[in-house]
Parts: C-alpha cells; structure tokens; sequence
C-alpha cells in the first residue's frame, strides 16, 4: 500500500510539472489599449499645419528717431547790475547833426570816439566845451560822446555844443539848466534853422554870376 502511494505521489508531481511548463511555440503578448486621447493627439502632431500668414516687409530705410527738444536752460539768479542813467540829445548846425549821450563818469568827452583834447585848434575845443563852464563841478561826475557828421569844421563844434547843452538839461532835470542856457546864449539849446541858399544855374554861387571879359 505504501509503494502505491508513493507511485500515485510521483503522478501527480509529474503532472503538476507538465502543467506548469509553458507550450511550445511565440505566445502572443496583449497589447496595451492607449486611451483614445493619446491617439487623438498623436493624430494631430502628424497633421500638417496650417500655413503661418506672412507679415509685410518692413521698409529698408529706417525712421529716424526724432531729437527730443532741448531743454531750456534756467537762468541763474545773480545779483542784478544797478540800472545807469543814459540820456540822447540832438542838436543841428548848418548841414552838421550831431547826437550826444551823457552817463555818470569822470568828465570825459569824446567826439566821434576820439578824446576832446586830441582836437589840435583851442578855437573849436573851447565850442565844444562852453556848456559844461556854466554847471560848475557836477562836469566832472559825467561822461559824454558825441557822434557827428556832415559839414565842416565849425558847424560841427557848434552841433556838438547844441547836443552837449541839451543833454546837460535833461540829466540834470532839477537845475533848470535850459533856462539858464536860453538867458545866457540862446543858440546853446535851440537850433539855429538858417540854412545855405541853394546855387542857382548861370553863376558859380547862389547870387553871384559869371561875368563876361571883353579883353
């Protein structure tokens, strides 16, 4: 009984064995089923894409960047120059006008930028100079430049003296200086108005005429 049992035993061992080996031949594996989303994506990865549209072609010449504007500059607050007292008179002789400006100074005087004293005739220095005897030492607390032109000599030192008068009066307001110019020589101030008579034809002057010689 025992040599059956250990027989059955071994049948069944062997048995077991056969069933566990695997078959002969490739076993067909399952494939794994992807979800229809991966496939759907899949699908659109390997679709051709639509083509890009195509932007205009910018121009080859570039914009110039516009210059911004240049600030304006601020101006520095300093101490403010004290404002000079200047004064511009006229005065006429003849075919001479002469313009004077008068400023606070030392008492010089120039014409036609050159210095009174460079004027070689004391005749014509003393003219020019007659206005400022009568104002006593506020001709020194002065500057004076006369700019003149046209006609000689003389009728220019008398235009000078006219302008010089007149501004003396304006820039010494509070010492009535016309009125004591008028009192002392009225031509210091008022402009002479006579004027040369013009030449006439048939004479080398305005009256005179030329005269015939028999000889």
């Amino acid at each position: 009984m025992v040599k059956e049992d250990k027989g059955e035993e071994e049948k069944k061992k062997k048995a077991k064995q056969k069933a566990a080996k695997p078959k002969d031949g490739p076993k067909e594996e399952p494939k794994p089923e992807a979800p229809k989303a991966a496939e759907a994506h899949k699908a659109d990865a390997h679709a051709p894409k639509p083509p890009e549209p195509i932007a205009p072609a910018e121009p080859k010449h570039e914009a110039k960047a516009e210059k911004p504007e240049p600030k304006a500059r601020k101006k520095k607050a300093g101490a403010k120059k004290p404002a000079t007292r200047a004064f511009v008179a006229r005065g006429k002789r003849k075919e001479s006008v002469a313009r004077a400006t008068i400023t606070a100074g030392k008492g010089v005087i120039r014409i036609n930028s050159r210095n009174v004293e460079s004027i070689n005739n004391p005749y014509v220095r003393d003219i020019i100079r007659e206005p400022l005897r009568y104002i006593g030492p506020e001709a020194n607390t002065v500057n004076i430049s006369v700019n003149v032109n046209g006609g000689g000599t003389m009728g220019q030192a008398q235009a000078a003296r006219t302008a010089i008068a007149n501004a003396l009066s304006q820039y010494f307001d509070q010492m009535n200086l016309r009125e004591k110019f008028v009192n002392i020589d009225r031509s210091l101030v008022i402009e002479d108005t006579r004027r040369v008579e013009t030449k006439k034809f048939r004479g080398p002057k305005a009256r005179a005429r030329f005269q015939k010689s028999y000889r």
